[in-house]
């Protein structure tokens, strides 16, 4: 089965076939990879973009933090790591404003919540969390560390409430499909409940005065609003998929994937079109006109969360770029 390691290989995949067909429009797409897009990724090695590589900086500080996992022990190992990441010279893959800036700032000394850009809730926040629901799974984490664990590392760069809800609701659908907890056909109204549950659940003793920066009344005021609009997202996901329209852009349906929520949305509808064929999910997923490379990245998580490592051809993992580190981080969770 091997869950974990699907997982990361199946990001780090969907990544390389999207990362071509970003910022195309579908027809665009289509004439520069007829008739209906990347089919299989291509270079030796496969490259990836930022996406895989701030994945694998949140996946190798869970591997290195100590346990019990805390705030205090968490930030600093991650702080180093996205100032190692935004520093290094692999470091040119388009990487977003939003995680540069915030990482500048984390590496002039600011304290973590001056550091992060508050109003930003581009989709950096949940490409880069899934290692969080594998680690949380793995180590039978209760709910709330890894809904604080989740949001912790969106905020270090993304402050918006809706950046944290987000990557929250990733790191769920992971470890929910890498556990086989819930099955596909019921994963949205568990999901939709899920971030029902959550509305006004503020992690005090991770996030302390991160809400004061956006000018609320009250923490739980601060991030409902998060969860608001993660479950207006998921109500699109709900009535896009009755119709199972695997010919319209998934963006179309439910948004773009530049900001956390959509991301979400999308990765979410094309894994759940395509739920037993994770080839064609990562494929409809970079056939978009939004944010593809991102869009794929997640669905590819989920599918290799569901299906394993067996889910992606052997040729692909091979040629992969990161492929020793990403098999070192599923491999320790996978055993665990």
């Amino acid at each position: 089965m091997r869950a974990a390691t699907g997982c990361l290989m199946g990001q780090a995949l969907g990544d390389a076939l999207g990362a071509p067909t970003e910022f195309l429009t579908v027809s665009q797409i289509r004439r520069h990879f007829p008739p209906n897009g990347p089919q299989e990724p291509t270079g030796d090695p496969i490259l990836v973009t930022d996406d895989t590589q701030m994945m694998l900086a949140v996946g190798q500080s869970l591997y290195d933090l100590a346990m019990p996992a805390t705030p205090d022990g968490f930030e600093p190992v991650l702080r180093q790591a996205f100032i190692t990441w935004r520093n290094s010279p692999e470091n040119n893959r388009a990487p977003g404003m939003t995680c540069m800036s915030a990482c500048e700032r984390l590496e002039a000394g600011l304290p973590w919540h001056e550091a992060t850009i508050i109003n930003s809730k581009g989709a950096g926040a949940n490409m880069r969390v899934a290692p969080v629901g594998l680690f949380a799974y793995a180590h039978q984490l209760d709910g709330q560390t890894q809904a604080a664990l989740a949001q912790f590392q969106a905020a270090l760069t993304h402050g918006h409430p809706t950046a944290l809800a987000a990557a929250d609701l990733t790191a769920w659908v992971v470890a929910e499909l890498s556990s086989k907890n819930t099955h596909p056909d019921d994963l949205l109204p568990k999901l939709r409940a899920y971030a029902e549950s959550q509305h006004t659940v503020y992690h005090s003793s991770w996030l302390g005065p991160l809400w004061q920066r956006a000018f609320v009344n009250s923490p739980e005021a601060f991030i409902s609003r998060g969860w608001d609009e993660c479950l207006s997202a998921l109500r699109r996901v709900e009535q896009a998929i009755t119709t199972h329209d695997t010919k319209t852009d998934p963006c179309e349906l439910t948004g773009d994937g530049w900001i956390a929520e959509e991301a979400l949305a999308t990765g979410l509808l094309c894994f759940l079109l395509f739920v037993d064929d994770p080839v064609a999910a990562i494929r409809r997923a970079a056939l978009t006109s939004g944010d593809s490379d991102t869009i794929a990245s997640l669905t590819g998580a989920f599918a290799g969360a569901y299906h394993g490592l067996d889910a992606w051809p052997e040729m692909w993992v091979a040629h992969l770029e990161y492929r020793e580190q990403l098999i070192t981080l599923g491999r320790a969770w996978d055993m665990v």
